[in-house]
């Protein structure tokens, strides 16, 4: 097993930068400026859009980096993960810790004296829900933890809708719905093609307590589920004719990854599928703006 504290000195702003998961923030942050965007009629204002931004990133990457660290001893036999900076000694959990404490600080922070306290405290509840109670407890305790902890994942549309109104409101709550359902089978996917490494660290996946046929059942269960769900904003009125259209098809691709996970899987099919709901997920969103703007 490695040594994750022996070669910390070589740590470089590459490691601290990794840590934060800048891809799945990236997309995070996407969902926030849509729900910056959907809230109002005109264009967010900009340092609303700017700062609002910003300290939802700086929370959020701070609970990247407490995921690496509490991760760290399974992350050491997970092929995955084994070469992340803690693992491989880049980087002390120490300065990981400081580091994690320093850019959460900062973000809530900016949060709280520069856009309004209501989406300072929803992001501090998102980060909770993501570092402590899904990757401290509910990952290791039951194989629907993505389901329950999935919540704290779903926030930032409506992390970015109370930045600029101040308010939580139903369409709102519409967005978080649709990333709510999005997340089990997009993660799922991924539990399958990471099956073994998932048994081998002891956490107890869907695809390792269960087998690959329930949890292939799952994702085609969620995926009907995400589609019905994603239709959504056509009928409250939030979005029109090009966003359902769109939403219809993205789905209509998900279904078909979901259903040959199921009766023609190759070997790269789950990978496939969880690349295919990344896509899935930002064009759904991108289509929701435009829709706004244009119609």
């Amino acid at each position: 097993m490695t040594d994750i504290t022996s070669n910390s000195s070589t740590a470089s702003w590459r490691d601290f930068y990794e840590m934060c998961k800048p891809r799945v923030v990236m997309l995070m942050i996407l969902t926030s400026l849509v729900g910056m965007f959907l809230a109002v009629p005109g264009m967010v204002p900009l340092d609303v859009l700017i700062l609002g931004n910003l300290g939802i990133a700086l929370v959020a990457s701070s609970g990247a980096v407490v995921n690496h660290l509490i991760d760290r001893k399974i992350d050491v036999v997970m092929k995955r993960t084994h070469n992340r900076p803690i693992p491989q000694g880049r980087v002390d959990p120490r300065q990981a810790a400081i580091f994690a404490v320093a850019i959460g600080l900062i973000g809530m922070a900016i949060l709280l004296f520069w856009v309004n306290p209501l989406s300072a405290w929803l992001t501090l509840a998102s980060f909770i829900g993501y570092a402590f109670i899904y990757t401290g407890y509910l990952k290791h305790a039951t194989p629907q933890n993505i389901v329950i902890g999935g919540l704290s994942g779903a926030m930032p549309p409506l992390l970015g809708w109370a930045a600029v109104t101040g308010t939580i409101e139903a369409d709102a709550l519409i967005l978080v719905l649709i990333i709510f359902a999005w997340t089990p089978p997009h993660f799922w996917a991924l539990a399958i093609h990471r099956k073994d490494e998932y048994a081998k660290s002891g956490v107890p996946m869907l695809p390792v307590t269960h087998g690959e046929h329930v949890t292939k059942i799952h994702i085609i269960v969620y995926t009907v589920m995400l589609v019905i769900v994603s239709a959504f904003p056509y009928f409250s009125g939030m979005s029109g004719l090009l966003y359902l259209v769109s939403a219809m098809a993205l789905g209509a691709g998900f279904m078909v990854w979901s259903v040959k996970l199921m009766v023609k899987p190759g070997p790269s099919t789950a990978m496939d599928t969880f690349k295919y709901s990344i896509v899935y997920l930002a064009l759904l969103f991108v289509a929701l703006v435009v829709d706004h703007y244009l119609f």
